[in-house]
């Protein structure tokens, strides 16, 4: 299907799962942290995503996708340390921000891999270089940017001593 070997399917159905716990996770309390089942389910699905993604060639041999599954798994360390408090009071900022950016990591080979497949016999992108692809993967990642900072003003202000802006003690 879609010129999908069997492994591509089981990957691509698992990166689904990711997305969908991610979104979800977001979306139902402003993060995705593995301290919340669904959160666990984002991580555990995008570390098989990465896996499974080892074993796909479509391009002929190790290329950028396998860079990104290694950038990816690297920064949900990151994640994992920060959400067992590795980083002192930086740690759930950190948390937060690098939970968010593999989120925008699953968006590259996404729309990739399904929009020069889809529609089928038509692609809306020609391929990895195709201008209009990069304007998607540009937009997804102002949407990264913003999502961040709304995560990050909403932890200040649940962080912050009530009633003092900003934090500002007397």
């Amino acid at each position: 299907m879609f010129g999908l070997t069997p492994l591509g399917l089981v990957h691509t159905a698992i990166s689904l799962v990711a997305l969908a716990a991610g979104l979800a996770s977001l979306l139902r309390f402003g993060e995705i942290a593995a301290r919340h089942p669904l959160g666990r389910t984002y991580v555990w699905a995008t570390v098989l995503t990465c896996v499974t993604g080892f074993g796909i060639f479509r391009h002929g041999g190790v290329g950028a996708p396998h860079a990104l599954g290694i950038l990816t798994l690297l920064v949900l360390a990151v994640a994992a340390l920060a959400g067992g408090g590795r980083f002192g009071r930086a740690s759930r900022p950190i948390e937060m921000v690098a939970y968010s950016t593999t989120l925008f990591f699953h968006m590259i080979p996404g729309l990739t891999e399904t929009f020069t497949r889809l529609p089928q016999g038509a692609p809306w992108f020609s391929g990895p270089d195709d201008p209009s692809l990069q304007k998607a993967v540009g937009a997804c990642f102002v949407l990264l940017v913003i999502g961040c900072v709304l995560q990050l003003r909403g932890l200040a202000k649940r962080t912050t001593p009530a009633g003092l802006p900003g934090g500002v003690s007397n």
